[in-house]
């Protein structure tokens, strides 16, 4: 059984920052393809980035300039780094775990998800 936390979200001002971090074990971090989604009230889910095994990153356009994934498998946590954070963002933000690579950043390639955090931008 694949577990995931995600922490860090919250509420922050239009141009700021905010890094969530998402835990699980040393098995996870060797064996799947990890990655953030986020969810609007009433919507599904869109990608937001994913790192493979090999560490090869791929981020969706609208986050490719503010927003940057990365993992440290030491810590068996992965992050997302989210700046100049703008209203529009404000959702769900749910950690994801995949067998197969998710690229394209599709929802229905994950095989596990976390309980999610919220991140709120306020104008």
């Amino acid at each position: 059984q694949v577990q995931l936390v995600e922490s860090g979200g919250g509420s922050v001002q239009a141009g700021g920052s905010l890094r969530l971090s998402c835990k699980s074990s040393a098995d996870t971090f060797r064996r799947y393809v990890l990655g953030w989604f986020r969810q609007y009230p009433g919507r599904g889910r869109e990608g937001v980035a994913s790192i493979e095994l090999d560490g090869s990153v791929t981020t969706s356009v609208f986050a490719m300039d503010r927003f940057d994934i990365s993992k440290d498998s030491a810590k068996n946590t992965l992050y997302l780094q989210m700046n100049d954070l703008k209203p529009e963002d404000t959702a769900m933000y749910y950690c994801a775990a995949a067998y197969n690579p998710l690229t394209p950043l599709s929802p229905s390639d994950v095989d596990y998800w976390g309980q999610g955090t919220q991140v709120t931008v306020s104008s």
